[in-house]
């Protein structure tokens, strides 16, 4: 089995574990899609300006327009570095949007088109001359806000698109460069979410002139991108301009409240490109000067242990006032149980092996495995992301609960299951549970509750002979969403085709009415019966051969954690 590698680009670290010989070379902007044709483009004129994009085909050989790489906020290079993003209202001249624009800047071979100048939104419609405006999804990419971006080998559109919604895809600054936080004046945070909802006002100004019906968007995420769709429910920035929610495998709530500032990342930062470090003011000055290219490429110093722990770095953070426009001004938990969020119909999921794969990174490597058995006090912490107050217990009881005091042994298979499944609850499980929890007990709107255990033909991580072992973290973006820079499309004839087909039925009926439930355009639920989760009654949906309700999901396992953390829901 490899090691970590790169994905395409910065995923080497936290995300992508494929066999070698399953593992697609990196693209050209101009090679990222097999599906383009070379006639002349569609061209949509919307209140900011003309734009000209290029025809695709869906997976079931639908033709729909994409208007990719468009420009929905200024470049943010120059004097906007680390400034919140401006608003483009107007574009003087016709908008090429034909081809592929950048990704943010992000540790990529050298053939893979990256830019600062990155604040790009791709939009895919069925058709830009409808009678009655379709429903949008808007996706906000995964990558533990630093890596991945919103392109269309990475966020594809081909398995949605034979739903008739308007899907919409946008880059955010990632890394340094987009969540820069110094807890005071000189870097209040938050930039890169900030983007988003400059991406989201864009929408609300010209989407209908895409067919999109800008009164009915559902934003939907994977992993940092599931936390930033809950993290605009709460924010005073976000209100008005989504009308549902989708959160894949991720949690803005979870072991601990939330942060103020991240001074120790803009230091690490600065120490990395050689910049001073005794004021907020002489790092973001020093900081503004260095190549862009190696901002993005520093991500690698920021891991701690191994092939990347700690998984989460930058965030959102809870704004002081400096007189800004602040994103997010109260702890999320607050926000929720005081209902002080503009809540919406709401789908909260995760997969039923998430992180498991991290085991291996460790249990293959005797260095990495005798280390973290020698210093599991200092380890755990940091490949857990559990927070500092009395860690010393806390790391005793997972210790206990999760690997039975046992030393964790090289190529065991005990160690591994053991190990993945404290990965796999510490990182995603515990938190996306508690949300759920939470939000069923306080939000004014239905919310559904899921879990993918469907195991394909492909995962994001596969054994030495290219077998997946579990449902892996992001492994149910494979049948929304196309993911050609690393997967192919899956074939109508294979085996995974019905999971394709239900899941993207699901995420159209949600879409369009804030219940995934069957609708006579959907017999591929046939007669799925999904409620609602309710405090008192909290059944979810598992997506596996069939879909099947059962209730308390891994709640046994939870205890645990709610004990270490305890909260009043």
């Amino acid at each position: 089995m490899r090691g970590f590698f790169i994905i395409c680009f910065a995923f080497v670290y936290v995300y992508g574990h494929k066999h070698e010989d399953k593992v697609n070379k990196p693209v050209t902007p101009s090679t990222t899609q097999q599906t383009e044709t070379n006639e002349d483009g569609p061209v949509t004129n919307t209140p900011s300006g003309t734009i000209r994009g290029s025809w695709m085909e869906s997976r079931r050989g639908r033709r729909f327009q994409a208007y990719r790489g468009i420009r929905y906020a200024e470049p943010p290079v120059g004097e906007l570095r680390f400034k919140p993003p401006v608003d483009i209202h107007h574009y003087n001249e016709t908008v090429d949007a034909s081809k592929e624009g950048p990704a943010c800047p992000l540790p990529v071979p050298p053939n893979y088109y990256i830019d600062e100048d990155c604040l790009r939104i791709n939009v895919y419609t069925p058709s830009n001359n409808v009678t009655v405006l379709l429903p949008v999804i808007a996706f906000i990419h995964p990558g533990g806000f630093y890596a991945f971006s919103g392109r269309s080998d990475v966020v594809g559109p081909h398995s949605i698109l034979d739903r008739d919604v308007v899907f919409v895809a946008f880059n955010y600054r990632i890394g340094s460069l987009g969540w820069l936080s110094t807890g005071d004046e000189h870097a209040p945070g938050n930039n890169g979410i900030k983007d988003q909802v400059s991406a989201l006002r864009w929408m609300q100004r010209n989407i209908a002139a895409f067919g999109g019906d800008p009164n009915q968007v559902t934003i939907a995420g994977c992993s940092a991108g599931s936390n930033s769709v809950m993290f605009h429910m709460i924010s005073p920035m976000s209100k008005g301009l989504f009308h549902r929610g989708i959160s894949m495998s991720g949690s803005l709530i979870s072991k601990g409240p939330a942060i103020r500032d991240q001074k120790n990342l803009a230091i690490k930062q600065a120490e990395i490109m050689n910049c001073p470090t005794n004021s907020s003011k002489a790092i973001i000055d020093c900081l503004k000067t260095k190549p862009w290219r190696e901002m993005g490429d520093s991500l690698p110093k920021f891991f701690e242990f191994g092939p990347g722990d700690p998984v989460a770095l930058w965030s959102p953070v809870v704004e002081p006032d400096f007189g800004q426009e602040r994103f997010l001004t109260i702890d999320p938990l607050d926000a929720i149980r005081q209902g002080k969020m503009h809540s919406v119909p709401y789908w909260i999921s995760q997969t039923r092996d998430e992180f498991y794969w991290k085991a291996f990174s460790i249990l293959k490597n005797e260095t990495l495995t005798k280390t973290m058995n020698e210093d599991w006090d200092r380890i755990a912490p940091l490949s857990f992301l559990l927070p500092k107050q009395n860690s010393k217990n806390i790391t005793d009881k997972l210790r206990e609960v999760y690997l039975k005091n046992k030393p964790l042994k090289v190529n065991d298979s005990e160690s591994e299951k053991n190990l993945g499944r404290l990965y796999g609850d510490s990182i995603i499980g515990f938190g996306v549970h508690r949300l759920a929890n939470l939000m069923s007990l306080h939000s004014k709107h239905d919310v559904y509750y899921s879990v993918f255990s469907y195991i394909g033909n492909d995962s994001f991580y596969e054994d030495a002979n290219g077998k997946p072992l579990g449902a892996a973290h992001h492994d149910d973006l494979l049948y929304v969403l196309t993911l050609t820079f690393n997967f192919p499309i899956i074939p109508l004839d294979s085996p995974d085709s019905h999971v394709v087909d239900e899941m993207t039925a699901l995420w159209y009926n949600f879409a369009r009415t804030g219940d995934p439930n069957p609708r006579g355009d959907t017999p591929e639920l046939g007669s799925l019966s999904w409620p609602p989760m309710k405090p008192d009654s909290r059944k979810y949906l598992e997506v596996a051969d069939k879909l099947t309700i059962h209730k308390n999901l891994f709640e046994d396992r939870f205890e645990v954690w709610e004990h270490l953390y305890p909260i009043l829901y």
